[in-house]
């Protein structure tokens, strides 16, 4: 659901500084299966603590947060080296007219315009589109941690499944504890900026500041620097690409996409939706991945997409030899800076995963790795908790409302 206004997401932010909650530990919010609990807003004391060295939640980046000297010193190291390409909007709002007076060449490999994946800038290494893993499935999840998640992620548990988690930083500030199960779980974690806004649309310091305190929020959280991420949208240009590779970012896009946040706009509709599923399903099947496996974009945003990806786990994992993290496809078994976690390789992480096979089909019933996690069954409407607070779902709308408005 989306918020109704500004003044809700001020209020929960509120609540959420102000309150002492009954949870305390990352064990004690997976053990919880009432959604309205899991949504609860609560205190975390390092977050808490570092709020004031951190840029306002949810709100698009502006500058470079005032005394904050590494993020400064590091920006001024790149800044004269950054391409010279204008910024396609303003303070995140794309400038939608630049479609039809865009260069047909494509100079800048904006995705948004023909879904350039290959930079036209020399040194920038492509973008991660599909996976190198022959009928393959680069599985993932983007605009979490989504506060009732809980049952959500007790089912890939439960299905003995790893994926990759792009994780929003004022989500990350706003549900720390649910941001720290998807490590305690074992999932790859990916940044997908502070606030959620197409990059392309932002000043060289303000695309920064969007990747530089995503970063910071998900390592205060987790402990650990993310070597990934994925631009909101797609939107990315050699440009934002450069400014990524210089905080050690590699950028992950898709070639297909469910649209399942999209539902109820655009004419998106849940059958439109299962028609993505249904075609990558059939695609796979059909032998088009026999040599390159394939990314799709799908959501840890509500109720919706988290039930929807349940409902089509099980075809998936049959069309699929294999479901593996985009870390774990690539065999990049160090995922973030700190080498003190470690992601298995594609071969080992397969071994105990025959083809075709999903942990249900053998009966598995393995319990979350989190303490008191809940099961949940495939196909169970009810099994998935409700997302009470679709943050990405709000910015989207003020995005959208924004551009409506010519603002």
């Amino acid at each position: 659901m989306v918020r109704s206004s500004v003044s809700g997401v001020v209020a929960a932010t509120t609540l959420w500084l102000l309150r002492v909650g009954a949870v305390s530990t990352e064990g004690d919010e997976a053990g919880l299966s009432d959604p309205v609990a899991e949504c609860t807003p609560y205190g975390y004391g390092p977050v808490t603590a570092a709020l004031p060295t951190f840029p306002a939640i949810w709100e698009p980046i502006q500058q470079i947060f005032q005394n904050d000297s590494v993020a400064f010193n590091k920006f001024v190291s790149i800044n004269s080296s950054i391409p010279n390409i204008a910024p396609k909007g303003t303070l995140g709002v794309p400038d939608l007219t630049l479609l039809t007076t865009y260069s047909p060449s494509d100079t800048d490999c904006w995705w948004t315009f023909q879904q350039c994946v290959t930079p036209k800038l020399s040194g920038l290494k492509p973008d991660i589109a599909d996976v190198p893993e022959p009928r393959t499935l680069g599985y993932g999840f983007d605009d979490g941690p989504n506060c009732s998640h809980n049952a959500f992620y007790d089912y890939l548990t439960q299905q003995n499944q790893k994926a990759t988690m792009f994780f929003i930083g004022s989500n990350v500030m706003d549900w720390p504890l649910q941001a720290q199960r998807a490590v305690s779980d074992g999932h790859e974690i990916c940044a997908h900026t502070w606030s959620h806004r197409y990059m392309t649309a932002f000043t060289n310091e303000q695309a920064f500041g969007e990747l530089w305190y995503s970063m910071q929020a998900i390592k205060l959280v987790t402990g650990y620097t993310p070597t990934c991420w994925r631009p909101p949208l797609g939107d990315v240009d050699d440009r934002i690409r450069y400014i990524a590779s210089q905080l050690g970012l590699d950028t992950i896009l898709w070639k297909y996409n469910s649209n399942d946040w999209e539902v109820g706009q655009n004419g998106v509709t849940t059958d439109s939706v299962q028609q993505n599923y249904d075609n990558l399903i059939a695609a796979a099947k059909s032998g088009t991945f026999d040599s390159v496996g394939a990314i799709i974009l799908t959501h840890e945003l509500n109720n919706y997409t988290m039930q929807t990806a349940i409902d089509n786990y099980r075809a998936l994992s049959e069309a699929f030899d294999y479901m593996v993290p985009i870390a774990v496809a690539q065999n990049r078994t160090e995922p973030y800076v700190e080498t003190n976690f470690t992601m298995p390789s594609f071969a080992s992480y397969i071994a105990s995963r025959p083809p075709n096979s999903s942990a249900a089909d053998q009966g598995s019933s393995s319990s979350s790795g989190s303490t008191g996690g809940q099961s949940s069954t495939p196909g169970n409407s009810g099994g998935v908790a409700l997302g009470l607070t679709s943050t990405h779902a709000f910015s989207m709308a003020l995005v959208l409302l924004s551009v409506a408005l010519c603002l």
